[in-house]
């Protein structure tokens, strides 16, 4: 089975990944907009990039990871997100404020944007960072995407190389396969390996990984020495799958970070929706469904979480669903677009759960309907060259 290769193939498959991306899945299907150029857009400026005119890796540290990142899928989307480069400014203060807090984590990938996250990125490190002790204190996760033209591991290796220059040239400091293939997953894992092994890169992970490829992609690494340090998915008080279907615990065996994104469900667990007050665009469909659900389980977790909120001198709801992602183990990367966004996030950190609290939220979540499901999720299900099983939540 070969890998498409015609550019409507191609157009018609990125457009749904860039759409989808954080589990965007149920609104991906009303986003129509027509894209004649995607299918050559990842393949920026920047591949031909050597290995030799780059500042490598020479650590093999282990990852540290601050409790908390940001995301920085909003930062260059404009279609699902509406970037505007006019706000530029907003998103600088977004990073100045979270280096001052020594909590600059950010994850961005070659898709957000089609580039324009990671230069940002990479411009306003340079901006901020006037030594090096400055520039280590920004760490920054991108993500390969494994699109299906990509069959080799050199394809990472130099879809990496475009990162590291958009990044500004120094080695990234986690870089991860963005979500699966339905082939050329070895190969890929093959690439993270070169590229650590090159010092593009100081540690490698995965995303939207299920147990079983998790645990192949885990054993392959560590056949070369690596160690597979993270595995992003989607885990929030609406998306509890990786709970329950024992992810989150085979993440923890194994010791793999978790990197919970879109722990705020697309904003729905930040109170600022009603039944009458629904966001904009391809999200709208979901808050419908949310809403219109009989038996009022949404409305009632979202009377939970005011509840606890409340006994934390009124705490921002968003901060309630961020600590309970902390509660499970896991590092959320909610994303920021403005310095207030930025500071209520961080301010998660001043403050945690009770043991009774998390149990609260845990049994009204669990019976919650109609957000986004495991099977409305577009990412290949099955390696049809290995027979892998490579998604499942």
């Amino acid at each position: 089975l070969a890998p498409p290769s015609s550019s409507n193939t191609r157009r018609d498959f990125l457009e749904s990944t860039v759409s989808t991306i954080a589990a965007t899945t149920a609104a991906a299907a009303a986003i129509t907009t027509s894209f004649p150029n995607l299918s050559n857009a990842v393949e920026v400026e920047g591949s031909s990039l050597s290995s030799s005119s780059l500042p490598l890796a020479s650590s093999s540290q282990p990852l540290s990871l601050p409790p908390l990142g940001l995301g920085a899928w909003a930062w260059g989307d404009s279609i699902f997100w509406k970037y505007d480069k006019k706000n530029d400014d907003e998103l600088k203060e977004v990073f100045d404020y979270a280096l001052s807090k020594n909590l600059a984590f950010f994850d961005t990938a070659e898709l957000y944007g089609l580039g324009r996250s990671e230069e940002l990125l990479g411009k306003f490190r340079k901006e901020a960072c006037a030594t090096k002790e400055d520039e280590e204190k920004v760490i920054i996760a991108s993500k390969f995407a494994a699109l299906p033209w990509r069959t080799k591991r050199e394809d990472v290796v130099k879809a990496c190389k475009a990162s590291v220059k958009r990044l500004g040239g120094q080695p990234i400091d986690l870089y991860q396969i963005h979500f699966p293939n339905a082939w050329s997953n070895e190969d890929y894992w093959d690439g993270l390996a070169d590229a650590y092994d090159q010092g593009l890169v100081k540690s490698v992970g995965v995303s939207n990984y299920g147990v079983d490829a998790l645990r192949a992609c885990h054993a392959k690494l560590s056949e070369r020495g690596i160690k597979l340090a993270t595995n992003q998915i989607q885990m929030s008080l609406l998306y509890r799958w990786p709970i329950e279907n024992g992810l989150l615990d085979a993440c923890k065996e194994l010791d793999v970070k978790v990197l919970s994104y879109s722990p705020l469900a697309l904003g729905f667990l930040t109170g600022k929706y009603d039944r009458n007050n629904l966001p904009s665009g391809p999200r709208s469909k979901i808050g419908e469904q949310l809403f219109d659900n009989e038996d009022g389980s949404y409305e009632r977790l979202l009377e939970v979480m005011r509840d606890v909120a409340g006994k934390h001198d009124d705490a921002p709801m968003s901060q309630v669903a961020i600590n309970w992602a902390i509660a499970k183990g896991t590092i959320p990367i909610p994303g920021a677009r403005n310095i207030r966004q930025v500071k209520q996030n961080l301010s998660t950190l001043d403050w945690s759960l009770t043991a009774e609290e998390e149990k609260l939220l845990d049994d009204a979540s669990a019976k919650v309907t109609g957000f986004v499901t495991p099977d409305k999720n577009p990412f290949p299900r099955k390696d049809v060259n290995t027979g892998l099983a490579m998604y499942d939540s």
